[in-house]
């Protein structure tokens, strides 16, 4: 396992052998590229897998600016801290934030990736108004964390959606480690990769050409609809409700998530 520094903001963390199929790994909110390691370290034999820090998280502490490009630079800015890491097409799998900018590498960067692996995550917000909306509401929640940082994870993960996350043996060890987070840099982030700010790729679906895995838990019910509806139209793609599972399934889930990832890569490698 090493840790590579790439580029200006992006540290990569590494695991496995770059001769082998790569894995590019996108954490969500809160998090970092550790996140993955339980899933990674399961995959090293097999696999070499990279673990980004997203911008804002871990020990990429740079603030990104808001801004109509903002999304568009953080796409570019993450390629480019892979590029010098891995030889050939990549096998993608982003979990949320992770998820929603997994989603916009595949679609306008196709030719980076052979599989996409999406879980918990939308396509965006289909309307220019719905997205002003939800920029007022991201930015809100952005100065709670600025204001108290504590207070904001305890609202967060008291959320309806960590319901299952917080019942999980590991939710004390999740929360610990999200202590660790920058406040300033935290908030950047979701003022400039936030739902608001993200394009909207639902028109971009119909014309997708890399096999994809939508991924929901089946308590997650906002996000197994947005799934049925993605996949509807979005062609060489399917959806995989995992039982029991909410917006965190790939760690309630773990060992299933993994057989199911292992079982969807190995269908669609390169030839």
């Amino acid at each position: 396992m090493s840790t590579t520094s790439s580029g200006h903001t992006h540290r990569v963390l590494t695991l496995g052998d770059p001769a082998n199929p790569g894995i590019l790994f996108l954490h969500g909110f809160l998090g970092s590229g550790r996140d993955w390691l339980p899933v990674a370290q399961r995959l090293a034999d097999r696999f070499h897998c990279l673990l980004p820090d997203m911008p804002g998280h871990g020990d990429n502490r740079q603030c990104i600016k808001t801004g109509a490009t903002s999304f568009h630079h953080a796409a570019l800015e993450l390629l480019c801290s892979v590029e010098p890491l891995h030889s050939g097409p990549l096998h993608l799998v982003g979990y949320s934030m992770g998820g929603r900018m997994g989603l916009y590498l595949t679609l306008r960067f196709s030719e980076w990736f052979v599989s996409s692996t999406i879980v918990s995550a939308s396509p965006g917000l289909r309307t220019g108004e719905e997205r002003r909306q939800r920029q007022s509401s991201d930015d809100a929640l952005a100065k709670d964390l600025e204001r108290d940082f504590g207070a904001f994870l305890d609202r967060w993960y008291n959320l309806p959606l960590f319901a299952t996350l917080k019942a999980d043996p590991s939710f004390g060890e999740v929360l610990a480690a999200r202590r660790s987070g920058d406040p300033k840099a935290l908030a950047a982030c979701l003022r400039a990769l936030g739902t608001g700010n993200q394009p909207q790729l639902w028109d971009e679906l119909s014309g997708n050409r890399v096999p994809i895995l939508f991924c929901a838990g089946e308590k997650d019910a906002k996000f197994v609809e947005i799934g049925r509806q993605m996949v509807n139209l979005c062609p060489v793609s399917a959806l995989e409700i995992f039982p029991g599972g909410g917006h965190t399934l790939h760690v309630e889930e773990r060992a299933r998530f993994i057989e199911r990832l292992t079982v969807f890569i190995n269908n669609h490698r390169l030839s």
